[in-house]
């Protein structure tokens, strides 16, 4: 069935730039997501109830918004309790968990979801063809310019053999000009751009955290290309890259003038980018700085970057974070801090005139990261707590993580973290206690990992990950389907 009615306080609050339509409710109206998709109209919302929805989704060139109840009344506990895990497709050459690649504009929205397991899609570049590549792990976007914004963009891996490269675990953009607003970007991966990719694009990427992405290769010796967290191609006008938090991503490897270079960000190729107001801090990268412009040009100004970089109102002190969501703590050196311009200063409390509202901090100037500006948002529902960035995002508990996807078929990443360098182990057992599969036998630093374990070869069953290092162990059961 179909609902037409006046959506005021999902559309006012949060979807004021776009056009009243059909309300099409999932799973009440429509079993999935995509049948919500399919019949909708330009104009149309699909709203989508708490739950997991194992889909991969595609926007079919509408302008229409596809939101989970976050749009109703703001509430933050929406966007991690309601999931689209794209670990299944139909396609294994189309994992992505979303794709609008037909040409839609700033009113087709995606918001309030959790977006996990995407593994990418293999796509022609369209500037480079015929090289095809594993892109855009969670969301491929291409030729279009939507607005994404509220979501979490989580455990998505394009680290796939059988292209030229891979790259967007989080995000890929090519050309068009979206809006990436308001989105945690976290623990994706690639051999360029974990986090996100703009490959020829005009993007706002603005008021984002995008923290603990990796680029490393799918195969050892295979060049990587750069940038941790964010990744930057081509002399595009436009682009702005402002107030984000970009934390504790890493880019390993060589190749190339960018291999293992950019931890948090870099621009290649050429690439011009515009970057105000960010914190860039606890990144990590093979070789260099963690903000790199190799061959290309970086204009960077007002931003809190490690290891400093030239440019009008740039500082390089530790941005003192909360022990939650990456909020500043009072006497952040980034709070206050940013541009001097009206048109960036924070949200003023109602209640307080003169002073920024709550969570940017201090007087009404631009905060550094995140939570600065006038289009701030509570995140706190997604990250429930952050390591030191004062020592460089070491974690502080050893732990195994559960897997994802699980149960799976024929892979799966397993995450884990340790609080001090040693001999570390993980390796994986049956229910007989043989060993299957060894995946890390090495030393390693103090961090946060992430390991594929393809089971083609294993037979259906359940097995069991084992995490040994510095005398500590852990143990996850994990189920393999078939």
């Amino acid at each position: 069935m179909k609902t037409r009615y006046t959506f005021l306080v999902l559309l006012g609050l949060s979807l004021s730039d776009v056009s009243f339509g059909t309300v099409r409710q999932v799973p009440s109206a429509y079993s999935t997501i995509q049948a919500a998709i399919n019949a909708s109209v330009n104009g149309d919302t699909v709203l989508v109830a708490p739950g997991t929805y194992q889909e991969n989704i595609i926007f079919r060139g509408k302008q229409i918004v596809v939101t989970s109840h976050y749009a109703i009344n703001a509430d933050p506990s929406y966007i991690p309790g309601t999931i689209i895990d794209g670990s299944n497709p139909s396609n294994s050459d189309s994992g992505s968990v979303v794709r609008i690649v037909n040409g839609e504009d700033s009113t087709a929205v995606l918001q309030g979801f959790t977006l996990t397991g995407g593994h990418g899609t293999l796509w022609e570049d369209e500037h480079g063809q015929p090289n095809r590549y594993w892109e855009g792990g969670g969301i491929l976007i291409a030729l279009s310019s939507p607005t994404i914004r509220h979501n979490i963009i989580r455990n998505n891996n394009v680290n796939r053999t059988g292209g030229t490269s891979t790259g967007g675990g989080g995000i890929r953009l090519g050309d068009g000009a979206p809006r990436i607003l308001n989105n945690i970007i976290i623990n994706n991966a690639g051999m360029y751009g974990g986090g996100l990719v703009s490959n020829y694009a005009a993007p706002i990427v603005r008021n984002n955290i995008v923290a603990y992405n990796v680029v490393s290769p799918a195969v050892a010796g295979l060049p990587t290309y750069g940038g941790g967290g964010l990744w930057f191609n081509g002399n595009v006008q436009g682009n702005r890259i402002e107030n984000n938090t970009i934390v504790g991503n890493s880019a390993t490897g060589t190749g190339g003038s960018a291999g293992g270079r950019g931890g948090g960000l870099i621009a290649v190729f050429g690439a011009t980018i515009t970057t105000r107001n960010n914190i860039v801090w606890g990144n990590t990268q093979t070789t260099g700085a963690q903000l790199a412009a190799p061959g290309s040009v970086a204009n960077v100004s007002y931003s809190d970057v490690e290891g400093g970089f030239a440019g009008v109102g740039n500082i390089d002190l530790n941005p003192t974070f909360a022990d939650t969501s990456f909020y500043l703590m009072t006497g952040s050196p980034c709070i206050d801090a940013g541009d001097t311009a009206v048109a960036f200063n924070d949200r003023e409390d109602p209640g307080n005139p003169g002073n920024a509202l709550w969570p940017s901090r201090g007087v009404l100037r631009n905060d550094m990261g995140a939570y600065g500006g006038p289009r701030a948002a509570i995140l706190n529902g997604f990250l429930t707590s952050v390591p030191d960035v004062g020592d460089k995002l070491t974690p502080q508990t050893f732990s195994l993580l559960q897997n994802y996807p699980n149960p799976f078929n024929p892979a799966t990443i397993i995450e884990f973290q340790i609080p001090q360098s040693g001999f570390v182990s993980l390796r994986v057992f049956d229910v007989l206690g043989r060993e299957v599969a060894t995946l890390v036998d090495d030393a390693k630093s103090p961090g946060n990992y992430s390991v594929r374990w393809d089971a083609t070869a294993a037979g259906s069953g359940t097995y069991f990950a084992r995490l040994e290092s510095n005398g500590k162990s852990q143990i996850t059961k994990m189920l393999l389907i078939r």
